[in-house]
């Protein structure tokens, strides 16, 4: 496995791959949910092609700089845990090689970020895109493997992709969990004990909450599992179509429910996919 540390070093690494390139874009505190995401690129690249793994904890998406500040960053663990999934590169760079002093252009999305995490959360998906681009055309990657949990993402992702015309294939993988229910997410490690315990809530509201077949219902019965605890704050709930992240009124096509959660200053996300009465998922 070789370290990349800046994206001249990257290219020179990668000038003589040969196969896929598949990346997976990360900011490091790798745990299982990123392992996963790591393993399936292995799959996709197959023997002969190149599994890229970024860990970059980007400045530019982050609109608390508590948050940021907080954010862990175990490098040494992470490379272990890349050495051991079969990782033929890991980019990871300083802020100060991946953005000029004066930089002057940010990729923005302006209909999928609107909502959910977007509107509470400003500029966030700018640094997201401008970054994920960025990564695109410095490990000129033919595949990219993305989380659910971060549905928002994943679909912006996308748009950008489709929109722009960038040849990368985007592939999702499903949101891995704890025994008891709670999203996987470098988040986690931040929680008291008594959060932890609590935290799996979020995950069972959104399940009973999209058990239901009117929109009011659905909400509300998410709502009540989540408030039910003295330790949540609620940063948003909504239910929205599951393409194009707009809010619902009905429930006439797969929908998807997301929250956001404060358990201190940790905020965790989730969701679940709801889907009308008598639909054929399959």
């Amino acid at each position: 496995m070789t370290v990349a540390d800046s994206g001249g070093a990257l290219r020179e690494v990668l000038k003589n791959s040969t196969g896929s390139r598949v990346l997976v874009p990360t900011m490091g505190a790798l745990h299982q949910g990123h392992l996963e995401l790591i393993r399936k690129a292995r799959i996709l690249a197959g023997p002969e092609g190149t599994v890229i793994v970024s860990i970059f904890v980007n400045p530019i998406q982050f609109d608390r700089a508590t948050d940021l500040a907080a954010y862990p960053r175990p490098m040494e663990s992470d490379l272990a845990a890349c050495e051991a999934e079969g990782v033929d590169v890991v980019f990871a760079p300083e802020a100060g090689s991946m953005y000029f002093p004066d930089r002057s252009v940010t990729v923005t999305e302006s209909l999928l970020s609107s909502g959910l995490c977007g509107a509470t959360r400003p500029g966030h998906f700018d640094g997201v895109c401008t970054v994920v681009l960025k990564l695109f055309l410095l490990t000129g990657c033919d595949m990219a493997v993305f989380g659910e949990k971060d549905f928002q993402q994943l679909a912006i992702i996308r748009r950008m992709v489709r929109d722009l015309d960038v040849p990368v294939r985007i592939i999702g993988s499903p949101t891995i969990r704890e025994r008891d229910g709670l999203a996987m997410s470098s988040r986690n490690v931040r929680l008291t004990p008594e959060q932890r315990a609590d935290a799996p809530r979020i995950r069972w509201a959104l399940l009973a909450g999209a058990k239901f077949d009117t929109v009011p219902e659905i909400l509300e019965t998410a709502r009540t599992g989540i408030q039910a605890s003295p330790l949540t704050r609620i940063d948003y709930l909504s239910l929205v179509d599951a393409e194009t992240l707009q809010p619902v009124a009905e429930l006439t096509r797969p929908a998807l429910l997301a929250a956001a959660v404060f358990y201190g200053e940790v905020r965790l996300i989730d969701n679940a996919i709801v889907y009308p009465a008598g639909f054929d998922s399959l």
